[in-house]
């Protein structure tokens, strides 16, 4: 994989889309080792309309799930049958938020693994704004197979089936 990845080849890696999709590109990886993401933080993320209105602050858990994000691109990077995949937290902790994000901001996540398994990643997290430490956190993750929670084709299906005899009932 290149050290560096735009949207495109994130959303390649990642299941996340907007607005749940928390990292803008990828500028440096080194499989198994560390990886860094990017986060423009602009005025129209959603969840600035009610956190909070007129003092617009990126939630903590927001900041920590835009590391946990950049840690799935280098946990699911280099997996062959990716697609077959998530990955779920096990663990957070030692979690500090040291200065609010703001509108405007470019976070610079560093995630390095501490300990890699096949199945299981534990990472030290840190978040920069222009070269500040604003979060840092340990973060655990384990890698499960899609189909344990896939259930895509049931929720694309629901309310478009209905039972023989509503279809027919119309006079249609």
């Amino acid at each position: 994989m290149d050290k560096t990845l735009d949207i495109t080849q994130i959303q390649a890696i990642l299941p996340h889309r907007y607005p749940f999709l928390l990292v803008d590109r990828i500028i440096d990886y080194e499989a198994g080792k560390r990886a860094t993401g990017i986060k423009n933080v602009t005025a129209n993320e959603p969840f600035f309309n009610g956190h909070f209105p007129g003092a617009p602050v990126m939630p903590g858990v927001l900041i920590i799930e835009a590391m946990a994000q950049t840690a799935g691109v280098l946990m699911l990077g280099s997996l062959p049958n990716r697609h077959e995949k998530l990955i779920f937290f096990t663990g957070i902790d030692a979690a500090k938020f040291r200065k609010p994000v703001v509108p405007g901001d470019q976070l610079r996540l560093e995630l390095t693994v501490l300990r890699l398994r096949p199945r299981y990643i534990r990472l030290e997290g840190k978040a920069y704004v222009d070269g500040s430490l604003v979060a840092e956190a340990l973060i655990s993750s384990s890698l499960v197979d899609r189909s344990l929670v896939e259930r895509s084709d049931q929720l694309n299906n629901a309310g478009l089936r209905l039972p023989d005899e509503e279809r027919t009932a119309g006079g249609d």
